[in-house]
């Protein structure tokens, strides 16, 4: 077949949903878009190296929080979705989504090992006539540098004219109740017009949300770690100026409310015990790192993962100066963390400053415990802690100082008010709380 004869029959796929899609990762990113694929019709295999993953959702059980449980069951019973450890799925797909992890490695430095072995993987098996997009968080250049490259040598097939190549970045916001993977707008960066154009069938035949097309991977990749800086910029810039009123004596949360009256020119961050999750806190590196190939140093956006990185210190700090009013040194009081996943009503530790915070504590001296509804445990730094099974008023009492890190919303804050000695609240939680004598905001 001609160039135009392999793009026609793979859009006529897309149309017809007769394509058959591969999700490589089954995490946060790749379960949900591997649910939505296969609600739209799509015949769905996901693919991930966790067995227990993969038995979960073979077996219709449901481990991320944004995939509605009965959905999962019912696409699996009907055989639309399964899930595998073997890589050779991939010879079946038609569209093969890379969603797998891009951590940073002990030095601050993108770790894209699982990227890149998942392209080795998939080169042993992509067939002519398919098209593989790149969902995973990256630095720009890295669906055409690194990617189109291995693709191209372990299938001795061409780009653009055998296969095609995308990046589509993920944008999954746990826990959101109004933005879903359905119905959040995607953009579509292709390497090569047709490229662009298949993967915007593709995601406009699944999606609620627009398909948004850019003219390269690169555009797309850099948009994304532009969005996340953004934000990183604007709440490193919050927790700055929670800094500075606090030596001044006003409350920023005060000064927010106000500043975001304003109808225009202003959009409201919000302070914290530092920043979590997958995106935010490693975005900015990424492009720091890739900046300096080009000899340029990002000065305000290292500035910024300084000030955010620096939080769960300067919490530990003023949870010292508050115990000082009552003669008590961190080494020796007990400290009660509320909440250790990365933003309210989630399940997901990952990157969360909470953890620090705990760490922070415990090097002083402070003997902790902690209570998440939503985190039963987690592992950090080869440690093993256990929440509390719930949050009596003992504990409480117990408590020398109470340390609100997750503003989780099922928490009943006028009992923990009524029954705490004091309360350090870093995330405004108890903004509707009215008796007010024992808490001190961030």
């Amino acid at each position: 077949m001609s160039k135009e004869e392999i793009k026609d029959n793979l859009l006529n796929k897309i149309k017809d949903k007769t394509a058959q899609v591969a999700v490589i990762g089954l995490g946060y990113v790749g379960l949900p878009l591997a649910v939505e694929k296969a609600k739209a019709g799509y015949k769905t295999v996901g693919f991930d190296v966790q067995e227990s993953k993969v038995k979960m959702v073979n077996e219709g059980h449901n481990y991320i929080g944004d995939v509605v449980d009965a959905e999962l069951t019912d696409l699996v019973n009907k055989g639309l979705l399964s899930a595998t450890t073997d890589f050779s799925i991939v010879k079946d797909a038609d569209f093969i989504a890379i969603c797998v992890p891009t951590p940073l490695d002990e030095y601050q430095q993108p770790d894209i090992s699982y990227v890149k072995n998942s392209a080795i993987n998939i080169s042993k098996y992509l067939k002519k006539g398919s098209i593989v997009v790149l969902e995973s968080t990256t630095y720009p250049g890295t669906t055409e540098e690194l990617l189109l490259p291995i693709l191209e040598e372990g299938s001795g097939l061409k780009c653009g004219e055998d296969f095609f190549l995308a990046y589509s970045p993920e944008r999954v916001d746990p826990g959101n109740k109004l933005y879903k993977t359905k119905n959040t707008p995607k953009v579509v960066g292709g390497a090569g017009e047709d490229s662009t154009e298949i993967a915007a069938a593709m995601y406009s035949s699944v999606l609620e949300g627009c398909v948004h097309k850019v003219s390269s991977p690169k555009v797309a990749e850099m948009e994304k770690l532009l969005e996340n800086t953004y934000r990183n910029i604007n709440i490193a810039l919050a927790n700055e100026m929670t800094i500075i009123c606090e030596k001044m004596g006003i409350s920023v949360w005060e000064v927010i409310d106000a500043a975001k009256t304003k109808p225009y020119g202003f959009q409201a961050f919000y302070p914290g015990p530092g920043i979590g999750g997958h995106c935010i806190p490693l975005d900015p590196y990424y492009l720091a790192w890739k900046a300096r190939e080009f000899d340029y140093h990002t000065k305000l956006i290292e500035t910024s993962g300084i000030i955010n990185d620096s939080m769960p210190d300067y919490v530990v700090e003023r949870a010292s100066k508050i115990l000082n009013r009552f003669k008590k040194p961190l080494n020796g009081s007990n400290i009660l963390i509320l909440g250790v996943a990365y933003k309210q009503d989630i399940d997901d530790v990952r990157q969360s400053p909470a953890l620090k915070v705990i760490e922070g504590f415990e090097k002083k001296g402070s003997v902790v415990k902690y209570y998440d509804p939503y985190v039963a445990s987690y592992d950090y730094k080869g440690k093993k802690r256990t929440s509390l099974e719930k949050l009596s008023e003992q504990e409480l009492q117990n408590a020398d100082l109470v340390v609100i890190t997750t503003a989780h919303t099922n928490i009943d804050y006028d009992f923990v008010q009524s029954n705490s000695k004091f309360i350090f609240d870093t995330k405004n939680a108890m903004k509707d709380v009215r008796k007010r004598e024992n808490i001190e905001l961030l």
